[in-house]
């Protein structure tokens, strides 16, 4: 399969002064992400603050011939690292003009797919409301339209942890501790059940939660210091009074034990027009990985028939 690396030119403001910032992209299949018959996939990943890296399983759905494009968000991975910048900076607007950036940098106006997974979901929805020239479609996978709706989901699935997990979990939270590795330690018996199922977890997944070790700006800035004790700049981020400005053909994904839990699919089902709704019953937050095959089956079968 053939595939393509670079960098496109990211110029923002900040504080009043102009600055340009490297977006990192990967593309799977067409090296110019354009075929005849196929329009190139973009893919969003999630945190904020993880990388592509837990996404790569998607360059499966360039074998048909469509361009697959992976790209690291501002702030992560192979991107420009802002350690210094605070949530004046990490906005989701930020993000939604890096995309819209990346978008006219590949040429991709013409005709293009969005792909957002977790915190990407939001990104991608809020990309879809600007009402963006080319865009086909969405595909919202283990998402939600309310970040307080995910946390009240994610805590709800907290109280089903063994009291001594919830213990360490509750201990380190109210003492300010939550860096302790017990508190890690803790939080991985809500991620085996409920993030990724597979044991071990895929290389790749791993590697995306090892650069949020080594840079944990954007997480710990716009969410947190994990997935059920949300204290950053996104906490009460929520669109779900304008789900009916997405107009485009929109595919919902989730795992039967995802964090993004049914309630929240059910919510973005009845708000966007037309949806479609698809659970993977087993997997959790990253089907993707732990059903890989019917996933690519599902989405690139859903892909095909728009183009």
């Amino acid at each position: 399969m053939d595939s393509a690396e670079g960098t496109v030119e990211f110029r923002t403001t900040y504080q009043g002064r102009e600055e340009t910032h490297q977006t990192w992209y990967r593309i799977a299949g067409p090296s110019d992400g354009t075929t005849a018959d196929r329009f190139p996939l973009v893919t969003l990943h999630g945190g904020p603050g993880a990388t592509h890296d837990y996404l790569l399983a998607m360059a499966d759905l360039a074998r048909d011939g469509r361009a697959v494009i992976f790209y690291d968000q501002l702030g992560n991975g192979r991107s420009t690292h802002l350690p210094e910048r605070g949530a004046d900076f990490w906005t989701v607007d930020l993000f939604v003009r890096e995309l819209h950036n990346l978008v006219d940098a590949l040429g991709l106006r013409r005709g293009h797919h969005v792909l957002g997974q977790s915190w990407g979901g939001f990104l991608a929805q809020e990309y879809a409301m600007t009402r963006p020239r080319g865009l086909q479609s969405l595909v919202l996978a283990d998402t939600a339209a309310s970040f307080p709706d995910f946390v009240a989901e994610c805590n709800r699935l907290r109280a089903e942890l063994p009291p001594a997990v919830e213990a360490v979990l509750r201990k380190h939270e109210e003492a300010g501790t939550t860096s302790d590795p017990e508190y890690q330690e803790a939080c991985q018996v809500f991620y085996q059940r409920h993030v990724c199922r597979l044991d071990p977890w895929p290389d790749e997944v791993t590697e995306a939660f090892a650069w949020i070790e080594r840079d944990p700006t954007v997480y710990h800035t716009m969410n947190g210091p994990s997935e059920f004790h949300v204290v950053g700049s996104i906490k009460d981020w929520q669109v779900k009074d304008r789900l009916s400005e997405i107009g485009v053909p929109t595919l919902l994904v989730s795992g039967r034990y995802d964090e993004a839990a049914p309630a929240l699919q059910e919510t973005l089902l009845a708000g966007i027009p037309g949806a479609e709704w698809v659970v993977f019953e087993e997997s959790s937050h990253m089907p993707h990985v732990e059903e890989r095959e019917r996933y690519m089956s599902v989405v690139g079968g859903w892909l095909r028939n728009l183009g």
